[in-house]
């Protein structure tokens, strides 16, 4: 488990709280399943740039900004090359 994917998964999980939702709540906005939310929150999957657009759409944000959320709370430049990376596929 990167830090990356554990800095990822507290940005989704804070962001989601901060509008009050469940895991599941926020699953069914962004179309995906609640226990695969839950993996993304705890840092043990890493989802595809759709599946961040999804997420970041959900929560009302653009990917960008959602990889901001993620370096603000990990300290990591490693989320400019996941979003390098992304833009490259």
């Amino acid at each position: 488990m990167s830090k990356l994917c554990v800095s990822l998964g507290l940005a989704v999980r804070q962001l989601r709280e901060a509008q009050g939702w469940s895991q599941e709540a926020l699953a069914e906005k962004a179309q995906l399943n609640r226990s695969y939310v839950g993996e993304v929150e705890r840092g043990k999957t890493i989802p595809s740039l759709i599946t961040l657009d999804k997420l970041a759409s959900a929560l009302g944000l653009k990917v960008s900004d959602l990889l901001l959320h993620c370096e603000r709370i990990s300290g990591l430049q490693a989320v400019y090359k996941l979003n390098l990376a992304a833009i490259a596929c």
